[in-house]
């Protein structure tokens, strides 16, 4: 195993290490954090700016990986020699997306208002930046000029999709930032495991 690849084993260890620690930290009693955003926010998602926030929600989140699990279909089937590395890809989206509907049962966090389902981790904020951490493996690999291009659009996205949640009133700050420790520390470790990461020596897969 080479070094680099070495180097992001650790940093996902740490990473999911952090959204655990920090899901058992806020299970029950949440952040002062937390208490202040929610206070400051509150019945924000019944006035104008509640109605952006569910608009930017909507786009922002569950679709976008089945979106993009359709994109890498196509791309499989249209480029045979891409059948390998998508379906790694996907295998990836699959355990990123698993981690909302895994932590939120383990977690059993309560919402900061009346609202249906559990609350740690952030599934809308999980879902994007799932999608995006997959985007960002595809252009390393097939079109790495893109990358950072591609992973400034994702983390402005992530933290549309964050801000929306809260905005609304059905997240908390912290179950924003563990949907983000979640989807990075398994991305990382599910992509080491697949031999994603890092692309080579840098060149695109058949480049």
């Amino acid at each position: 195993m080479s070094v680099p690849v070495q180097r992001w084993l650790v940093v996902g260890v740490v990473l999911s290490a952090a959204f655990v620690l920090l899901g058992l930290g806020v299970a029950r009693h949440p952040l002062a954090l937390d208490v202040a955003v929610s206070d400051a926010l509150r019945g924000t998602y019944a006035r104008p700016l509640g109605r952006v926030a569910q608009a930017g929600s909507d786009v922002l989140g569950p679709v976008l990986p089945f979106v993009l699990g359709a994109a890498l279909l196509a791309l499989a089937l249209r480029r045979r020699e891409h059948l390998g590395l998508c379906l790694r890809l996907a295998a990836v989206l699959v355990l990123c997306r698993l981690t909302s509907l895994v932590g939120k049962p383990l977690f059993l966090r309560e919402r900061p208002r009346g609202y249906p389902d559990l609350s740690y981790p952030s599934g809308h904020v999980v879902s994007v930046a799932s999608t995006g951490f997959v985007l960002v493996l595809l252009c390393a690999w097939l079109w790495p000029r893109l990358v950072r291009r591609v992973a400034a659009a994702v983390a402005v996205a992530t933290v549309l999709s964050a801000a929306c949640r809260v905005v609304l009133g059905v997240h908390w700050v912290t179950d924003t930032i563990g949907a983000v420790l979640a989807v990075a520390g398994v991305g990382l470790l599910s992509a080491c495991a697949l031999r994603l990461l890092p692309p080579g020596d840098g060149r695109s897969l058949h480049g």
